[in-house]
């Protein structure tokens, strides 16, 4: 082109505009609109997805696995490390439990050397 303006005269565009103006989504189009709530708070104008009530940005593409084997799946793939599984924190737990029973009997230990005279009256943990 080299410094030359392209033909942008209304010949090139009679006609365009009309294009697709049956498919559009605009307010007066009849068909089902997802409706979702968005960040604005308005309705969401895009077209539900065929059978569905949402469009695909809104949760009408897929409704998750539904046998066991394919949440399993999911659940696998979705495991980053293993330190919030369930037996993870079950562990976590009893090793809590654990500690709280080591340091009741340490504190009784203390208390009991206190009152003996064997440690300063005091003394702290």
């Amino acid at each position: 082109m080299n410094g030359a303006k392209a033909n942008t005269s209304s010949a090139n565009f009679d006609g365009q505009w009309t294009l697709g103006l049956g498919t559009r989504f605009g307010p007066d189009w009849p068909g089902q609109r997802c409706g979702a709530k968005t960040r604005r708070g308005t309705p969401c104008l895009k077209p539900a997805l065929k059978g569905r009530t949402r469009c695909q940005l809104h949760g009408g593409r897929s409704t998750g696995p539904k046998t066991i084997e394919g949440r399993q799946r999911v659940s696998e793939a979705h495991l980053k490390h293993g330190r919030r599984t369930n037996a993870q924190i079950a562990a976590d737990r009893e090793r809590a439990q654990s500690n709280r029973e080591i340091w009741a009997a340490l504190r009784e230990r203390v208390a009991l050397m206190v009152a003996d005279g064997t440690l300063p009256p005091d003394y702290k943990i």
